[in-house]
Parts: C-alpha cells; structure tokens; sequence
C-alpha cells in the first residue's frame, strides 16, 4: 500500500518558506533544512524574506553565522551579541560577513560584549557597512583604529554605542563626531573621556545627545 503523502509536504515552497520564517530557533530551521530538498529550499528562501537576524543567546561560530547572514541577502538589522553560552564569533566571521551581499544594506549592526573580537574584524566589516546608521560596539575592546574606519564609512550613523570601550581616546571621538555629520547620540559611558573632550564634541555639533547625560 502506498505511502499518503503528508499535508505539509503538498504546499509550495513559497508557503513553506512563509512558515519556516515564523521559526526563531535556528537549530529548529537547521533540522528543518535536513529534512527534504523541498524543505531545505524553504528554508533557505524564508532567510531571504528576513528583514533582521537576531543571535543573541544562541551559541554561534564563525562559520553557522556567516551561512545564514549569506542567505539572508534582504537583511537590514544584525544583532550578533555575546551569547548567554558565551560569544563563539571571532574576527574571522566579521571578515566573512562582511563579504555578504548584504552588509551594503545594513541599517543597523549589534556587537555589544563580543570579547573576542579586535579592530582588525570590525574595520573589515565596517568598511562595507556604507548604509549604517546605529551601531552598538558597546563592552569590546576597539581602539581608535575602529572609529576612523566608522568615521570614515558610516557617513549616514546617527547613533553609537561605546559603552564600557576604555581603550578608545578623545581623538578617535573627535574625528568620529567630526565626521558623522548625522550623528544625534553617542554612548560613552565607562570610557576615559574629560570633561574638556565632551565640551568639545558638542562645539562641533551642537545637538548631540551625550549619554549617560551627567557626562558632563
């Protein structure tokens, strides 16, 4: 007697695709993939519909992280924080991220609390990302190398965090601000910063938001 054929398996891809994006567990969406060639293509169509990838609290490589940012070429939102198991990513898949189709298209980029991470891999990622505008960079330990390759390929940021970055200096804030002209909000909390440097970005631009707000 022959086998009667599953409901799920009659649908289109296209359908398919549209339920797999409902799944925001990627270990449900990689077994998923193993299933079929149908669900596999279903799979890999529902990244491409995605709008934002979130990795927080999962534990991710360099290499899993860079397939699905790959695939989901419409993607404007990236959020590869530090996972509760402990950040996997290193340099390395900064570096091949920043190869994807769609870091030109990045409107907004999470590193926050990625230790293992150096100026190196975000100047490479960095230097693709020309439709930036919020980056959180927040508890790394970048220097200024970082902000000149922001202040030189983020033209349209309006807003960054560098929360706890103590190794980054006045001059890297200064440029930075001197050159994102957008820019309306700069975290600084936890960095080496005088009083003197604060006056200063805000008689370059005036209307911007330096928090936490008892900087100065």
């Amino acid at each position: 007697m022959e086998k009667e054929e599953a409901e799920i398996d009659r649908l289109p891809v296209h359908l398919l695709a549209y339920i797999f994006g409902l799944i925001t567990s990627f270990t449900d969406l990689a077994q998923a993939s193993s299933v079929c060639g149908k669900w596999k293509e279903g799979v890999k169509q529902s990244l491409a519909l995605r709008n934002s990838l979130c990795f927080a609290g999962w534990k991710m490589d360099d290499d899993s992280t860079a397939r699905l940012v790959r695939l989901a070429y419409n993607l404007k939102e990236l959020d590869i924080s530090r996972s509760r198991w402990g950040c996997q990513i290193t340099d390395n898949g900064l570096y091949q991220i920043s190869l994807t189709n769609c870091i030109g298209n990045l409107t907004s980029i999470s590193l926050w609390g990625m230790a293992r991470i150096t100026d190196r891999g975000v100047v490479k990622l960095i230097s693709r990302a020309n439709s930036l505008q919020h980056l959180n960079i927040g508890g790394t330990f970048i220097t200024d190398e970082s902000l000149f390759a922001i202040a030189d390929s983020c033209p349209h940021l309006k807003t960054v965090v560098l929360w706890g970055c103590r190794h980054v200096t006045e001059i890297g804030l200064r440029n930075l601000v001197n050159k994102c002209r957008k820019l309306e909000s700069i975290n600084v909390w936890g960095t080496r910063i005088t009083v003197d440097c604060f006056i200063d970005l805000l008689n370059i631009s005036p209307a911007l938001q330096i928090k936490p707000p008892g900087a100065l």
